[in-house]
């Protein structure tokens, strides 16, 4: 004991000089963080390097921070340059940020070239990376849907695995000719998106000032596609895998077995087979969806190269559908001499799509498709006769396929082989002058197989029927243009003109038979068949060349002018209308800059826009101004014989675009809230539009309305897009917001000289409906509906109307609005039909929200489209109550003499159907797109192990849907990609959209 005390005194006496020792090492150290113009800066974080310890400054930009001598403090802010301190004896320290001129000069690409984005005079939106792969996608043009303000997507048949898109920007400006934006990858025209790993960044060109550089094509927008490329350093090594598993996101609500029935009974006799199938449940499973990319990258100062390689598999939530796709994606770039650079860029790929049935252009016997017969047929069987064979439905008045059958016995295979390169060299001829010249080519081969098997009821009535379709395209570019960029005193010019020549080349080729011996013969043994159809090929050339020039000039880095111009050439219009030309001017004024706003603290900048210009669109098939003959049958045995196909038009030219846009660029509270507004009016005139002609022309087409492609009409758009980005909170714990709205109103002008109405419907086949569902017409929006007003059922005691109306209580009732005197007749007729919707929405909007705490980030991205009507003809036709097939289960609630209190009518053999605003529903709709939560591994536990980055994140996407739509999806579409400007808010035995659930994972070595 008497040891253990001096010990434990000495002990307590070191613990004590130790502590006041390092209390004497360590100091508070506090200050103020200004900005350069001396203002406070609240929320810049401060750190000790090498160590987890910091803090942030508050709303005066004071901070208090315990540290040690020789401590180094980082201090960071958006937007301004980092600074690192070392403490010396002090304990207080003042720091002044300076402004990162580089970090707010962004890079925006646009048409041969890039400009800073202060100096940019259109209006353009650009996709980061990290929002390109927010969630596993067939196409990165999926991911543009909520990104950029002004664009809309739409799938053209729900989560078809393999399915495309149709896109808008700014709404369609067009009738008859595509409205698709130009797509333009690393600087090749019309070359096909790579997998969205390989993608640095999307620019959408939106007004003329932007898009007038590529002209004949720029009417529609353009679309710029940037890949990654290698960077000189170490060799970098990045896998990203991700694996989802998918399932519909609704179903319809049906009558089973039993209750489907009792309804029959209502028709005549008819008794329960004896079954309760949910035709749902055979065609729906658990879709799978497997992403996996593999990339290296690297180089010297001499040589940069970027390689990868994606394979994509899924397995779609409908039996019989799947897609895989194997792609490689790469460039080399390689500095020759100080003067001379050259690189390539290449992408290669083959996907295979195996597909069913869907959106059928008519449901009648034999025709069903997968979705349709689902919602069609009888509950109260099963799928196979007692012999073995598929069991079909007759309650429609013709037979129909089982869907199960119909997924599983019906074979589509389309495999497609493509593949692009893009190689340039580009020569400093001096440090102000640049020349390039790029070589594109393209090589796509594509082939599709069709069987129907004797099993299937079209197969059966032709013992079999097998068709193959093939086709290759070629597409070759070259560009040549010359840059300048010179700086002198206060100005500032980029000059940049060039020649472009690009040729298409498709061919093509179909043949088919029927009569096969066995169903093991498919499409590959087409003379098995007995029969052989009429064989098919085609040659189509389009060539296109064009002239261009574009002027950028800036004075006192204040005043910014921008002229373009294009002078474009296209074979596919008529001799002496071939070429037009395509310019464009706009301004822009930073009235921050300007000496008297030095004082005003409210802006960071502050930007004003204006542009005006004109482009065109070719979007047309080739030849279409030249007359074409069209086999046909002959009256003789053993003859040929051909028919007039296409008049001439020996004035058939370039459809025009005229755009203005005013836009206005701030930025508030040192970079972190930064504001875009856009308004914009096109008017797009000469519509390549097929304007109906007199049958007695003797034009043989597929259907009963000839029609000759001319130059006439014209179609307004106008609207707005306001784009909102702020750090709301940065620091330890960070959240970004990003808001865009967007909202465009088109109207048609002009149709031609003897039309102020046209028909553009289309529709299911079977449902025996007019064309006139949809109409073009002058003074309104394009593809508004047309029918019936619906006023509820007839009771016992009302007075009936004559004509086309029901004369019995429980029956249909409609409004009675006209007649041929302009007055109501008490008649129903087509006198009583008027413009009952408008598929276009008011608005569209995305609130996309990040949040970040130490290693870990969560994002909520949110789209809403409001204002869009739809017209469903699935309701339509399983709502009518004809006893043609299974029906929804407000049948249950149908009018019956002994319980008339209800709103859903009788059921009545014989009743047609008939377009009204019965089926036409608001489609409005607030969807969670996308919810991702991520974790980043330490730096700290992976230099252990020598990789550079590792994140696990999980996801879901399509979580939920806020919507009064009755249908299954309201973001669908109806064979949109037929008409896609005007065949729009139609819905009909579509594929099912899709939730998905996905865990992935980003390693980088």
């Amino acid at each position: 004991m008497t040891t253990f005390a001096p010990k434990f005194l000495l002990t307590q006496l070191l613990m004590v000089f130790t502590l006041v020792t390092v209390m004497a090492q360590q100091s508070s150290i506090s200050g103020v963080v200004t900005s350069d113009d001396g203002e406070p800066m609240p929320g810049v974080t401060i750190t000790i390097q090498g160590t987890s310890t910091g803090t942030i400054t508050g709303l005066d930009g004071q901070y208090s921070l315990t540290a040690e001598k020789g401590d180094v403090l980082i201090f960071s802010f958006l937007g301004f340059k980092t600074q690192n301190i070392t403490l010396q004896n002090q304990t207080s320290l003042d720091v002044q940020l300076e402004v990162d001129i580089q970090s707010l000069e962004e890079v925006v690409v646009v048409g041969y070239g890039t400009v800073n984005k202060s100096d940019l005079t259109g209006s353009v939106s650009s996709v980061d990376a990290d929002k390109i792969t927010a969630f596993p996608v067939l196409s990165a043009t999926q991911t543009l849907q909520g990104r950029a303000a002004g664009v809309q997507i739409q799938s053209n048949n729900g989560g078809q695995p393999g399915a495309g898109y149709s896109i808008k920007i700014r709404g369609g400006s067009s009738i008859s000719a595509s409205s698709n934006p130009l797509r333009v990858v690393d600087g090749f025209v019309g070359a096909e998106m790579p997998p969205p790993e390989d993608i640095a960044s999307i620019e959408v060109l939106k007004d003329a000032s932007a898009t007038a550089i590529y002209g004949s094509r720029g009417a529609n927008g353009v679309i710029m596609i940037t890949t990654k490329k290698g960077k000189s350093g170490q060799i970098k090594v990045d896998f990203n895998s991700s694996y989802s598993v998918q399932e519909v996101s609704n179903r319809l609500d049906l009558l089973n077995g039993e209750q489907f029935a009792e309804y029959m009974q209502e028709f005549g006799t008819y008794e329960f087979q004896g079954s309760n199938t949910d035709w749902q449940d055979e065609i729906y499973r658990s879709g799978i969806v497997s992403n996996n990319q593999i990339s290296v990258s690297g180089g010297n100062e001499k040589t940069r190269f970027y390689v990868s390689g994606t394979y994509f598999d899924q397995k779609g939530v409908v039996v019989g559908s799947d897609y895989n796709r194997y792609s490689i994606n790469g460039s080399v770039d390689s500095d020759i001499s100080k003067r001379v650079k050259i690189g390539t860029n290449f992408y290669g790929r083959r996907s295979t799509v195996n597909g069913i049935r869907t959106q059928e252009g008519t449901g009648g016997s034999g025709q069903a498709g997968v979705i349709g017969s689902a919602f069609r047929f009888n509950p109260d069987l099963g799928i196979y006769n007692d012999d073995g064979s598929f069991v079909t439905s007759f309650i429609g008045g013709g037979e129909v396929d089982n869907p199960f059958a119909l997924a599983d016995q019906f074979k589509r295979e389309s495999v497609t082989d493509r593949f692009q390169t893009n190689n340039y060299a580009q020569f400093s001829i001096f440090d102000w002058l640049d020349f390039k010249s790029t070589v594109g080519l393209s090589i796509n081969n594509s082939r599709e197989g069709e069987f129907w098997p004797s099993t299937l009821i079209f197969g059966r009535g032709n013992n079999g029927a097998a068709s193959i379709s093939s086709g290759k395209q070629s597409n070759f570019l070259n560009e040549n243009y010359f840059s300048v960029h010179k700086e002198f005193d206060q100005h500032k010019i980029g000059w940049v003109t060039g020649y472009s020549f690009q040729k298409t080349v498709s061919e093509s080729w179909e043949a088919s038979a029927t009569g096969f011996i066995s169903n093991s013969s498919s499409y590959w043994a087409l003379s098995q068949g007995s029969e052989a159809g009429t064989p098919v090929s085609r040659l189509v050339q389009i060539i296109t060349k064009s002239y261009y020039t574009r002027v950028n000039y800036s004075l006192l880095d204040r005043y910014k002018f921008t002229a373009t111009a294009r002078y474009d050439g296209s074979s596919n219009f008529a001799k002496n209308k071939k070429w037009a030309f395509f310019p464009s001017a706009a301004i822009a004024w930073n009235v921050k800059d300007e000496p008297f706003m030095q004082n005003v603290g409210l802006f960071d900048h502050l930007k004003v826009r204006a542009s005006y210009g004109r482009s065109g669109n070719q979007a047309i098939g080739a030849y279409q101004s030249l007359a074409s003959l069209k086999p046909t049958y002959s009256g003789r045995d053993g003859e040929n014989a051909i028919a007039i196909e296409n008049l001439a038009n020996h004035d058939l030219t370039w459809e025009t675009t005229a755009q203005t846009d005013i836009g206005l660029d701030m930025g508030f509270v040192k970079g972190r809230v930064n504001v875009s507004l856009d308004l914009y009016e096109k008017n797009t005139y000469d519509l390549l539009y097929e304007r109906p002609v007199p049958s007695y022309l003797g034009i043989l087409t597929n259907s009963s309305a000839p029609t000759l492609l001319q130059n006439t009409g014209e179609i307004n758009n106008r609207g707005y897009e306001f784009t909102i980005n702020s750090k709301n909170m940065v620091g330890a714990f960070e959240w970004s917001t990003d808001l865009i709205i967007s909202a465009n109103r088109n109207k048609v002008m002009k149709l031609s000289d003897t039309l102020q109405t046209a028909n553009v419907g289309v529709y299911p086949g079977h449902l025996l409906l007019s064309s006139d569902i949809q109409l073009l017409e002058v003074g309104k929006p394009l593809g508004v509906f047309y029918g019936y007003v619906y006023q509820g059922i007839y009771q016992n005691g009302d007075t009936f109307l004559g004509g086309e109306s029901e004369t019995q209580a429980g029956g249909e009732k409609y409004a009675d609005l006209s007649g041929p005197e302009g007055v109501p007749d008490g008649v129903l007729d087509s006198y009583d039909r008027k413009i009952i919707g408008d598929p276009n929405p008011d608005f569209t909007w995305s609130l996309n929200n990040t949040f970040s705490y130490k290693n870990f980030d969560l994002n909520i991205f949110l789209i809403g489209v409001h204002g869009q009507d739809m017209l469903n003809f699935t309701l339509m036709e399983l709502e009518t109550l004809s006893g043609t097939s299974n029906t929804t289960k407000k049948a249950l609630n149908r009018w019956i003499p002994e319980d008339p209190n209800t709103n859903v009518p009788s059921a009545v053999p014989g009743r047609g159907f008939k377009m009204s605003d019965k089926y036409v529903f608001d489609a409005s709709y607030i969807r969670v797109k996308n919810i991702v939560l991520g974790y980043n591994i330490p730096d700290k536990v992976l230099d252990k192990v020598n990789i550079r980055r590792l994140r696990i994140y999980a996801s879901a996407q399509n979580l939920f849907t806020i919507t009064n739509y009755p249908g299954l999806d309201p973001e669908v579409a109806y064979r949109v990609s037929s008409a896609p400007n005007v065949n729009i808010g139609l819905d009909y035995a579509s594929y099912p959209n899709v939730k998905s659930y996905t865990f992935g994972i980003n390693l980088g070595f």
